[in-house]
């Protein structure tokens, strides 16, 4: 079983340059040259405005030393300097944009494929990561990792690349221009700050990671409090629903509270060194200005060049620590990728061909957990046009049958065969065009009436909606409806009955028009009289089709052609409903018991 979530240690071996390489085929994609020429341009553009910025000191630096000289002719030749440099900040400003307009394409390109694979990757995912992890968790993940790229992309390569590039030009003139003193100290300024925001940074890495973990699980515990809005208000918990989440999101601010604290710190240091750094290049000018060997305008040549450099390195440390956030956050999405697929189609499957719509397993075992088995080699079969029924006590593997069936799970041991082909052989996709499901909860999508019985078939037109929605016997309420068919059913289908979310779920396997329908104890969440309402419609469904009913309500299964009884996982009787009341075994012990409940039910509800 696939674990929770992912430890702080886990994390932070799998946030490093190994996850940004991950995304670098997102970036530079094989198969879109178009996206490429746009990042060369894009990269083009940088280089041409830090050989603008790089220039820009030489022109201050010229316009200053121009002023110090009282001649006509200097003050012509100072302002074209000072016309120049306007010029030229202008000029870095437009390279600026120009790169952002060429790039913005490329990053929304990357991000959105990437979030595209991530949500494909989760649905193939099994049924057991779905129920062991919180939706709202793993979406949390999801945007939190998508979000990260963008931001990411833009300072790697318009703010880090270029720092690197004006450090080793700055190096290159203070070298030429006034030595290896002023280089040096540069050199070991850069150095220490690089280290001191690493340093700094790392330790405000663990508490992100914290701080990520407390804000999925206040969102998970608010997401979960939500979509159980009704158990909250039966049983009057909103006070301990509130604590609930109150608890999670105290801890969060907590170590909110500790990740701002530490910034503050790191923000102190990096003003030291970047201030100390600029004490010193300064003094050291004037020392040389003092003694003759160094102009005025050598001063404003440095004091520029220092301001510009700062003024990225200032961002060096928020940079890292976004870079860094967004290592992480994209190590847990690339996790979720990398989560192993547990049902998955041998290599070269074929798709499922069906010519007789037959059914069996054969010796199949199953058990969720290894030392828990549920099913303990089931043998049974259903012939093309039969109509089976599974019934037993709970916990007997009824609603297994179907997980296996649509290969939610693959069996521990034994076949499951469909058309007498084995379904681990198939393609998982042809398999479940084959096969229609009409669940006990029949969950709906926030949306229309129409588009919820649409989803059965890709393409279908309003005619077949309409005609499966007569085929559930409920076109005529459909179309009672102010909105007909635009009518919006809500979250999970919550503004309609159980019985017309049932009939729209049956309209919808009708419109998929399968082999082999499954009926999945559709009828147990619904009162006597809807109950039989639908199951006249099911029995109408059912004609001519394999079916396969799995009922805990032995009275909906009495017409059965066969019905299987099921008891600890295992087969122990099989026969028609008489065949099995004169048997006097397990069935008819169930419907005696069943019989006798009946009658007490309605006196209490006199």
């Amino acid at each position: 079983m696939p674990p929770d979530h992912i430890s702080t240690g886990q994390l932070k071996s799998q946030a490093d340059w190994r996850t940004l390489r991950r995304f670098l085929p997102y970036l530079w994609p094989a198969n879109n040259r178009a996206l490429r020429v746009r990042i060369v341009l894009a990269m083009s553009l940088v280089l041409a405005a830090k050989a603008t910025t790089l220039a820009l000191p030489f022109a201050y630096k010229r316009a200053i030393d121009s002023m110090t000289t009282p001649a006509n002719e200097a003050a012509m030749v100072a302002l074209a300097f000072v016309l120049a440099y306007a010029a030229g900040r202008f000029a870095s400003v437009a390279f600026n944009n120009f790169r952002n307009i060429a790039f913005e394409r490329v990053g929304q390109d990357a991000t959105r494929t990437l979030a595209q694979d991530v949500f494909a990757q989760l649905h193939r995912l099994s049924l057991r990561f779905h129920l062991s992890r919180r939706t709202g968790e793993v979406t949390k993940t999801i945007e939190r990792g998508t979000k990260s790229i963008d931001t990411m992309l833009y300072f790697l390569l318009f703010n880090i690349a270029p720092t690197v590039i004006e450090l080793i030009a700055v190096g290159v003139i203070f070298y030429i221009n006034f030595g290896w003193t002023l280089v040096a100290a540069t050199g070991f300024a850069v150095v220490a700050y690089i280290l001191a925001t690493r340093w700094i940074t790392e330790w405000r890495t663990k508490l992100r990671a914290q701080m990520n973990a407390l804000d999925g699980q206040a969102l998970s515990r608010a997401v979960d409090s939500l979509l159980n809005y009704e158990t909250v208000k039966y049983f009057g918990a909103e006070h301990r629903e509130e604590e609930r989440y109150g608890r999670s999101a105290r801890a969060y601010a907590d170590a909110a509270v500790k990740s701002e604290n530490s910034l503050g710190l790191l923000n102190i240091v990096q003003a030291l060194i970047t201030n100390g750094l600029m004490a010193f290049a300064m003094g050291y000018t004037v020392w040389f200005w003092y003694r003759g060997d160094l102009t005025t305008g050598d001063l404003v040549l440095v004091q520029t060049y220092l301001t510009q450099l700062f003024r990225p390195l200032d961002m060096l440390g928020m940079v890292y620590r976004t870079v860094r956030q967004g290592l992480i956050d994209m190590a847990e999405m690339f996790a979720l990728v990398d989560t192993p697929m547990e049902v998955s189609d041998a290599p070269g499957a074929p798709a499922l061909v069906i010519t007789r719509p037959t059914l069996r397993f054969d010796r199949v075992r199953f058990g969720y957990d290894p030392d828990r088995e549920i099913l303990k080699s089931l043998t049974f079969k259903v012939e093309a046009g039969e109509r089976v029924a599974i019934v037993g006590p709970s916990g007997a593997g009824k609603s297994t049958i179907a997980r296996l069936l649509f290969r939610f799970y693959d069996p521990t041991a034994g076949r499951i065969l469909i058309g007498g082909k084995d379904i681990k052989t198939v393609t998982q996709q042809s398999l479940r065009a084959h096969i229609g499901i009409v669940p006990q909860d029949s969950v709906l999508f926030n949306d229309t009436i129409g588009y919820n019985i649409a989803y059965g078939r890709e393409g279908a037109t309003r005619s077949e909606i309409e005609a499966a929605a007569r085929g559930a016997a409920i076109a005529d309420f459909i179309e009672s409806l102010p909105d007909g068919y635009e009518t919006e059913v809500g979250e999970r289908g919550l503004k309609l009955s159980g019985g017309e979310k049932q009939r729209v779920a049956i309209a919808r396997t009708l419109l998929k028009n399968p082999p082999i329908i499954l009926f999945d104890e559709a009828t147990s969440a619904l009162d006597t009289r809807t109950e039989q309402d639908i199951m006249r419609t099911i029995r109408a469904v059912a004609a001519d089709r394999t079916t396969l009913t799995i009922a805990h309500r032995l009275s909906t299964v009495v017409d059965a052609d066969r019905i299987i009884v099921l008891e600890g996982g295992q087969l122990v009787e099989q026969g028609s409903h008489a065949q099995l009341l004169a048997e006097d075994g397990l069935y008819a012990e169930m419907w005696a018991r069943q019989a006798s409940e009946a009658p007490a039910a309605s006196e209490a509800a006199e």
